[in-house]
């Protein structure tokens, strides 16, 4: 396995090498570059494999481990820390230590056996520490003090979106810091409690356009789903004597 992991890494840096250079636009385009160099590798050495395929034995009834084991224990701040990266985790988490399962693209939470909690992999970078925080968990937090915002050290990965942080420049600049706080903590709650970050986003790119600030109590009647209100019903009682007369048509049949 060691071996064939080698080869593989090998084969991913020659391709590297020739690419130019190491930058991809996603997970998927990565995916696929890896998939088109093993495709290579795999056409070179079809020959040699087929001679060796019909003494090649079944594969076991079980995977094998893929994963690395590892601990994090939830901060008060909601994140944890795993293979040298900062992850945040939801607020219910906080003061837990989790069993975590490092799988080559994702990281698996476990709290007394029971999944908890996924996310995406992040990878140390050459200038820190990777970090991986999701805007969501910190929403509650940020409603009952949302000048806290201003001095995270993750502030700025709390931007799901360009046009988000553009909006927290614009309110910095022209709201009291109390005020602008408080607009921008409403706009993260209007995007991830409602299910409409791309389409607020987009309002915020035709404001930033316009030079205009957002106006939340605004935006929240046009983005964020009304309550229905629960229908009236009346319910009529009938009178008890009118079954007296089915009795007597049963009788009479």
């Amino acid at each position: 396995m060691e071996s064939s992991h080698r080869y593989l890494k090998e084969a991913v840096d020659q391709a590297l090498l020739l690419r130019g250079h190491r930058d991809f636009d996603d997970r998927p385009a990565y995916d696929e570059f890896l998939r088109s160099v093993v495709m290579r590798r795999n056409r070179r050495n079809a020959a040699a494999f087929q001679v060796e395929r019909t003494y090649l034995m079944d594969l076991p009834e079980h995977r094998t481990t893929d994963f690395v084991e590892d601990e994090g224990r939830v901060t008060r701040c909601g994140t944890f820390t795993v293979d040298g990266s900062i992850y945040s985790a939801p607020s219910r988490l906080i003061g837990h230590r989790l069993k975590v399962r490092l799988y080559s693209d994702r990281l698996d939470c476990y709290l007394s056996g029971a999944l908890v909690h996924s996310t995406a992999r992040v990878r140390r970078t050459s200038t820190g520490r990777g970090r991986a925080i999701n805007y969501r968990h910190f929403i509650e937090s940020l409603k009952r003090k949302p000048q806290a915002f201003r001095g995270l050290v993750f502030r700025d990965d709390l931007f799901p979106r360009e046009a988000y942080r553009r909006t927290w420049e614009r309110l910095d600049q022209a709201l009291s810091p109390r005020n602008a706080c408080k607009v921008i903590v409403g706009l993260l709650e209007l995007a991830g409690n409602y299910g409409v970050e791309a389409e607020l986003a987009q309002r915020l790119e035709v404001l930033l356009t316009l030079g205009e600030l957002p106006d939340l109590e605004a935006l929240f009647a046009q983005f964020a789903p009304r309550q229905a209100e629960c229908p009236i019903v009346l319910v009529e009682m009938p009178d008890a004597s009118i079954y007296d007369a089915l009795l007597d048509e049963e009788v009479l049949a």
